[in-house]
């Protein structure tokens, strides 16, 4: 399969990634400018040309992707009279992955754009290196805010079997709200590629904390991945296969199609993860869909064709869906997305592709499978059954004006305000250890899902067209309301202590201060009487030996690395050597089980909690304008660089 200068399709102009970064690309952090290198090093994995991706975060916030695919083309372009490398990062639009014949094109099922996302990265660059190694020579480029600032040169010549692309680039801050790179989200990207590509090598290195660099390889990729994911066993195997369109079809474009390794569970939160060529729809979209319409019609076909309905129950979506666990990747020519950072997908044809290729397969599976069918036909009759009962009970809570309690919302069974709790937990799988883990008389659970909306400059009529804040609230049940209302808004608050819990890093810090916004801006009153609490998970757990029968084996758990530090000079002082001490660090709530949470972060006997207090003068706007306004990046960066050590003493 040929990959040359012609490979390469250009539209011209690159200015305009400069002048409005936020079309282009996310501006919170450079996270997804750095995702496009990813996406182009796993393009050539895809395209069956790479085995490992090694991307390096550097002290000074540059990162590094290096694969070993066939390098980008270095031979002077026919149209542009450029050499393609510098085409490929100077131009929008220009790339392989534009050429969509299926005889010539090794990016028909591309990720990235080869073009709009690594020139958009050039662009919004300080400076940027390219190195490639191809046809036994190595070749260098170097561009510094988008432009070439040492053409390509050859600098030396390559093993015989040496060739793929080196990319450092350096993230201008000034096009960020943050120039830090939120690891686990980059953990969860690098990840994804290797579950997707099975044989594919990818590796992380940190610099700055060597604990936290990762390699992931699943050769047996979803079907491994997917069961290392599940909170509790399933109760059938795990059905992975792949579906692709054939040559001669009419109704979808040759080798379109899916894979995907699919489970029910009884109980827990469900894994769940869906890709469109390789790119990783947090928000899901129309290919989720057709997920839950082939699932649906599969397992009602089998109900039907088994008489395992009861009379009066007809099965809908949510109720094969509800406890379906996945990994989903669909391969689609032209994918459309909502918006540039490709959360979602939107394209239409996905939803009638993934029916075709998934419902017959599953089909077949489930009547090969009868037992394990019916366990699962019966699980959906359960929850149809239940939706039922519901809807019931939904009309008499709306005719006697009764709000709705969230479905994700696990409450608590004592009706005592003043000692009831909620924690807002982020993510299912920390939700699901604080769920078993909690006290269930008193303390009450709601899993938060991805980042909370910056409602800071959200007005209140438009707060609840946000699931997660909607859902907050209806949990809560006060409403929006201005500093000066009066105490009465909070009459009907059903929990003395709001507990936000989240990971002890980047991302916690992050959604801990979205919260804390939301709370401030548009429910200031339960923060001014003291209900807004921050949990205090360790971030390290020191296992400590037991020396004789006096001293059994001993868990201590650290805040901080000055809590870490502090207990092991206290554990000097006690004789016991350090080496003996074996340390750990926890990557995130959802790492610890649910008596881990429950000693360390929720017990009131054990735990530490930080109560959120108004300052004094009590209004904090100008300072909370200036952090979480939209337009006030330059004011953010002028506050971090005046501020910042100060912050990383306290903190």
């Amino acid at each position: 399969m040929s990959y040359t200068a012609e490979s390469i399709a250009v539209l011209k102009g690159l200015e305009p990634v400069r002048h409005r970064p936020g079309m282009y690309t996310r501006t919170d952090c450079p996270l997804h400018i750095i995702q496009e290198i990813i996406d182009n090093a796993a393009d050539e994995a895809l395209a069956g040309f790479c085995r490992h991706i090694l991307v390096t975060l550097h002290l000074d916030h540059s990162v590094t992707v290096l694969d070993d695919g066939r390098g980008i083309p270095v031979e002077i372009h026919p149209v542009e009279g450029l050499p393609t490398v510098e085409v490929v990062f100077t131009h929008l639009h220009a790339g392989g992955k534009f050429n969509k014949n299926e005889s010539d094109s090794a990016y028909r099922f591309s990720g990235g754009l080869h073009g709009v996302g690594v020139s958009a990265t050039n662009a919004l660059s300080t400076r940027m290196e390219v190195e490639v190694a191809r046809n036994g020579l190595r070749y260098r480029i170097a561009f510094a805010d988008g432009q070439v600032i040492e053409p390509l040169q050859q600098v030396g010549e390559a093993a015989a079997k040496k060739r793929g692309t080196r990319v450092r680039a350096w993230p201008d801050p000034r096009f960020f709200d943050s120039p830090v790179i939120p690891l686990s989200d980059l953990e969860r990207i690098l990840r994804s590629k290797a579950v997707l590509l099975p044989g594919l090598k990818v590796s992380l290195v940190v610099e700055a904390d060597e604990s936290r660099n990762r390699a992931w390889l699943y050769e047996a990729g979803m079907r491994q991945y997917l069961a290392a994911q599940l909170e509790n066993d399933p109760i059938a195997p795990i059905f992975t296969a792949e579906n692709y369109v054939p040559p001669d079809d009419d109704s979808f474009p040759a080798a379109s199609g899916a894979a995907w390794a699919i489970c029910w569970t009884a109980e827990g939160f469900c894994t769940r993860e869906s890709y469109v060529n390789l790119i990783p729809t947090s928000a899901g979209g129309t290919h989720e869909a057709g997920l839950r319409q082939a699932a649906l019609d599969a397992v009602k076909s089998f109900s039907e064709h088994h008489a395992l309905l009861p009379k009066g129950v007809k099965l809908a979506a949510e109720d094969v869906f509800s406890h379906l666990n996945f990994i989903l990747s669909v391969r689609m020519l032209d994918p459309s997305f909502q918006g540039q950072t490709k959360e979602r997908l939107n394209s239409r044809d996905a939803l009638p592709l993934v029916v075709r290729m998934l419902r017959d397969p599953l089909e077949l599976w489930l009547n090969e499978h009868p037992e394990e069918a019916r366990k699962i036909a019966e699980l959906a009759v359960r929850a149809a059954q239940a939706r039922n009962r519901a809807a019931q009970k939904v009309e008499k809570k709306k005719q006697s004006g009764i709000a709705i309690l969230p479905g994700k919302l696990s409450d608590c069974q004592s009706e005592d305000t003043l000692r009831n709790e909620l924690f807002l937990v982020e993510g299912d799988s920390a939700g699901g250890s604080a769920k078993s883990g909690r006290d269930k008389e008193i303390q009450a659970i709601l899993p938060l899902r991805g980042k909370v909306l910056n409602t800071w400059e959200i007005d209140a009529g438009s707060l609840f067209a946000n699931r997660e804040v909607h859902d907050i609230a209806v949990a809560l049940s006060i409403d929006p309301h201005k500093p000066d209302a009066a105490d009465g808004v909070l009459d009907n608050l059903r929990y003395g202590k709001v507990i936000i819990m989240t990971d002890a890093d980047v991302d916690g810090s992050h959604i801990r201060v979205l919260l804390a916004t939301l709370f401030y801006r548009h429910f200031p009153k339960l923060v001014e009487k003291g209900h807004l609490y921050f949990a205090q998970p360790p971030l390290y757990r020191l296992d400590v030996p037991g020396q004789g029968k006096q001293r059994p084996p001993r868990k201590i758990y650290a805040l901080d690395e000055r809590e870490r530090d502090a207990a092991l000079d206290k554990l000097k002082l006690e004789k016991i050597k350090p080496e003996s001490v074996a340390i750990s660090r926890f990557k995130g709530l959802g790492e610890m089980n649910p008596e881990q949470l429950w000693e360390t972060t929720m017990c009131p006997d054990t735990r530490r909690l930080l109560r959120v207090r108004l300052p004094e003068p009590k209004d904090a706007t100008p300072v909370m304008n200036m952090l979480m306004g939209k337009n006030e990046a330059a004011g953010r960066r002028a506050w971090m660089e005046t501020n910042g050590a100060l912050v990383g003493a306290e903190g």
